[in-house]
């Protein structure tokens, strides 16, 4: 039976480079933000290439099929998930998410940083989009059902040590840590979604996690409150965070 690494991550999070890390592992198989078909579909979200996304990915817009095949066995130990967390939307049934195979993980990004990068992205962007009050939301679920804080990592700290900070985080979850996790080859990859051409550029040039730097810019002042609330809800999971 498939161990289930659900990793909930903003965008713009080094989600997609956490993925790469992942899927370089031999034991493992990896599933690109599996929600954010259904989520396209029910939004109605102009989001970039979505007519391209809904025809190459029409089967997995039916969300209650979507949840099923979260659950199911791969050919591999490890299901790696990445999941984009404001794909998980209110009326979502979250009742996989509690199956005792389902290891929830958190990805978290500075506010600041995360904000300048997608709004150079998506400028439309407004609090739900960063993905911070459903990160939230999931890790107080996790939290009441099992009595105890979910895993939480930092971006800045995997991009500063990736080998101690993923090594932390293995140690969590009780899987051996692989060197294979620290590099991978550069291109596309089996695993990305057909959102990839207008949201990897960067990803795919890489073939090791990037230097952490700190990133430079201002956002528009409507931004402002986004940016308060953002910063309070990192605050509360940064916390959490695993210490390496």
């Amino acid at each position: 039976m498939s161990r289930v690494i659900a990793m909930w991550s903003g965008p713009r999070n080094i989600s997609t480079a956490m993925l790469r890390s992942w899927e370089n592992r031999p034991d493992t198989t990896a599933w690109d933000e599996p929600l954010y078909p259904c989520f396209l579909k029910r939004t109605g979200v102009e989001h970039p290439g979505r007519d391209h996304v809904l025809e190459q990915h029409a089967h997995e817009i039916d969300y209650d099929q979507v949840a099923e095949r979260l659950l199911s066995d791969v050919e591999t130990p490890i299901f790696y998930q990445k999941h984009i967390a404001h794909h998980l939307l209110d009326d979502m049934d979250r009742a996989w998410m509690d199956d005792g195979r389902v290891d929830h993980c958190f990805l978290i990004r500075n506010p600041r940083e995360m904000m300048l990068s997608l709004y150079k992205r998506y400028p439309e962007m407004v609090l739900r989009d960063t993905g911070l009050p459903q990160q939230f939301e999931i890790f107080q679920r996790c939290l009441e059902a099992d009595g105890e804080c979910p895993p939480v990592i930092d971006a800045r700290e995997v991009l500063e040590d990736p080998r101690r900070t993923l090594g932390a985080l293995c140690d969590r979850l009780a899987i051996p840590f692989d060197e294979a996790m620290l590099s991978w080859p550069a291109g596309p990859r089996d695993c990305d979604g057909a959102w990839a051409d207008w949201w990897y550029d960067s990803v795919r040039a890489s073939t090791r996690f990037a230097s952490w730097e700190p990133r430079e810019g201002q956002l528009p002042p409507h931004l402002d409150t986004v940016l308060e609330e953002c910063e309070l809800l990192y605050g509360q999971l940064h916390e959490h965070r695993i210490r390496g």
